[in-house]
């Protein structure tokens, strides 16, 4: 018998999300879809890549490669921007207990070195994947029950809503709240759920709307729906989702 010599310790699973409008004349039209892949090692690292497609003009294309650890804190970040079919910008980013630092070449600045020291490790990192935006709520104290709860010092890689700048570092205070348990069907299937709200990211050039996000109750916090309010008006769901095995 051949010894099997192939190594598979991580698991992964994949998706797609559709990207839709709320506005009047545009219900649910289609404005652009989202797909990842997330691998989670045996260490219980993970590492997602998305790709984000927003058709709305300048319809933006984005690229990101996010690692966390164990407790998805931060580990490394790349993101690649493209702004109404031409290149905006591409940046990798680093995050350190005591510092979160990127290099970056855009269009509009050219090449740009940051670094942002912090007083404590970073939590999170926004680079506006929609597939992370429930990452970030693995950090809300659900013993605490409702009420909300703000991550200081958060970085995004723009501060644009549609992350459509840069990328460069942009730190703000994330606001957030917790509704509770519920179970969801979406066109993926349905998932008991956790139901989260961003209430607020104080920093910001523009206030953002009320966010409610729905994301499953299994640990991995993969993203399922998600609606924002104001002058947004935008509408998320998980249209497909498949947990890959390997023979």
């Amino acid at each position: 018998m051949t010894e099997d010599v192939r190594q598979r310790d991580h698991k992964t699973y994949r998706g797609v999300i559709q990207y839709r409008s709320l506005k009047e004349g545009r219900h649910m039209q289609d404005r652009g879809r989202e797909f990842f892949v997330v691998h989670v090692h045996a260490d219980g690292a993970r590492t997602i890549t998305a790709n984000c497609q927003i058709d709305d003009r300048p319809a933006v294309m984005r690229d990101i490669t996010y690692s966390v650890n164990a407790n998805y804190e931060p580990l490394d970040c790349f993101v690649r921007i493209g702004v109404d079919d031409k290149f905006m910008g591409t940046g990798w980013f680093r995050m350190h207990k005591d510092f979160v630092e990127c290099e970056t070449y855009t269009a509009l600045e050219g090449r740009v070195s940051q670094r942002v020291d912090l007083e404590e490790p970073p939590k999170t990192f926004q680079n506006h994947a929609i597939a992370c935006d429930a990452w970030h709520f693995h950090h809300f104290d659900r013993s605490k029950g409702s009420g909300g709860q703000t991550l200081k010092r958060v970085m995004l890689s723009s501060p644009d809503h549609r992350g459509a700048t840069g990328p460069m570092l942009y730190p703000i205070d994330m606001s957030m709240d917790y509704v509770g348990e519920e179970e969801i069907t979406v066109k993926a299937g349905t998932f008991k759920a956790l139901h989260f709200q961003f209430t607020g990211g104080e920093g910001l050039p523009e206030e953002h709307p009320l966010y409610d996000l729905w994301c499953t109750a299994d640990g991995n916090y993969t993203f399922l729906k998600g609606v924002i309010e104001g002058y947004m008006q935008t509408y998320y769901e998980l249209e497909e989702f498949e947990e890959i095995t390997y023979t």
